[in-house]
């Protein structure tokens, strides 16, 4: 397990494609499982505090890119379910094409020998 020191940062601007990706692989899901996800993908490397989390879904429900629901979870408590919406889809897809583009900028900059 990570050292939580050693954890990185979430970059700005990530966080959001994450939390769209998670709901596109797994289907509607609460809050707490979202963040268990996200930190189980990344081998714990990520660490979502609801502190994070929670504004971050509050503003893609604003934006139509996800909607919320109430619910019961598995332990029998109420929670808010959030499902990707078409509108999320299609932002998900700009913000992978986005990612990619930023990820092989930097990779051919730490790459390239300077002479």
């Amino acid at each position: 397990m990570a050292n939580k020191d050693s954890r990185p940062a979430i970059l700005q601007g990530t966080l959001d494609l994450m939390v769209l990706q998670t709901l596109a692989s797994m289907g509607a899901q609460h809050g707490y499982s979202i963040a268990a996800r996200i930190e189980q993908a990344s081998g714990s490397a990520l660490e979502l505090n609801m502190g994070t989390l929670y504004p971050a879904l509050m503003r893609l429900e604003q934006r139509g890119f996800v909607k919320g629901k109430w619910g019961v979870t598995e332990n029998n408590r109420k929670a808010r379910f959030y499902s990707l919406t078409a509108a999320g889809s299609k932002q998900l897809e700009r913000e992978k094409a986005g990612w990619e583009q930023t990820a092989g900028t930097i990779q051919r900059l730490l790459t390239e020998e300077f002479s």
